[in-house]
């Protein structure tokens, strides 16, 4: 694994191999056959947004605020100070190393630069490849450490400062990933093809948020949660396959008709 922060490539002694022909095409057409999901998920946090911007009290929760906060200090830091390339680095190897061991590979050789950054892992898989550009290292950090340290002492009152860190850790990963997609070429989204890496990351993105908002919202649950998504999945795929059936019976009719002439 390898990153790019600038216009070449930093550390690169273990690229990334390039899948085969059939396997690139495969991840082509599933990256296709993942567009109505995008669509679906889009709906799904779009709703979310709704139940928790308008649900009873919420502009009086100061969580909500806590996290708007640090959401936009971070927004104010990125813009106009000096960006933290290294603590993103960091981030992104560690990110490629946890989803590695989680798939039970070997992990070794992190190395981190200001430039660049390397991590070796004895297997690869689109997992893995594409975790650091939807997986918030930061934010989920964060979830951790409060929640082992709410095991040990009562820190109800200070469910605010969770909130704050969560946001800023989110924005982190938000600006951090747009500008390194946007700005450099990356070996990790080569390596997996171009549409089946951003339909993945923007689709894992929203899915992660949500699942984010479930587990801290009061007004959100699981539940919840996967039967919204299970009814726009639902209504995204019957759209398109409503498309696709009114098209192929045009196209049918077109030949019949050219046929006859």
């Amino acid at each position: 694994m390898s990153l790019f922060v600038g216009r070449r490539v930093i550390l690169r002694a273990d690229p990334q191999k390039s899948t085969g022909k059939n396997v690139r095409l495969l991840k082509l057409l599933l990256g296709i056959l993942l567009l109505p999901a995008c669509t679906a998920i889009t709906m799904t946090a779009w709703r979310l947004g709704g139940q928790v911007s308008f649900a009873p009290h919420t502009l009086a929760d100061p969580v909500l605020w806590a996290f708007a906060g640090g959401y936009a200090l971070w927004l104010a830091v990125f813009v106009f100070l000096p960006k933290p390339m290294r603590t993103y680095v960091l981030g992104h190897e560690l990110t490629h190393a946890i989803w590695a061991l989680m798939m039970g590979a070997r992990v070794g050789g992190l190395k981190v630069k200001k430039t660049g950054g390397q991590v070796r892992t004895s297997k690869v898989n689109w997992f893995i490849a594409l975790a650091p550009y939807f997986f918030p290292f930061y934010a989920m950090l964060f979830i951790g450490v409060f929640f082992i340290a709410y095991a040990i002492w009562n820190l109800n009152a200070y469910l605010w400062a969770l909130f704050f860190l969560v946001g800023l850790g989110w924005s982190f990963h938000v600006t951090f990933t747009l500008m390194m997609l946007l700005t450099v070429k990356q070996p990790d989204i080569e390596s997996q093809g171009v549409l089946f890496s951003v339909v993945v990351i923007y689709c894992m993105n929203l899915l992660t948020m949500a699942l984010t908002v479930a587990a801290l919202s009061r007004s959100v649950t699981f539940v919840a949660l996967a039967q919204s998504l299970t009814v726009d999945l639902v209504a995204a795929y019957g759209w398109t396959l409503d498309k696709l059936v009114v098209l192929w019976h045009g196209a049918v009719a077109s030949v019949s008709h050219t046929q006859q002439r």
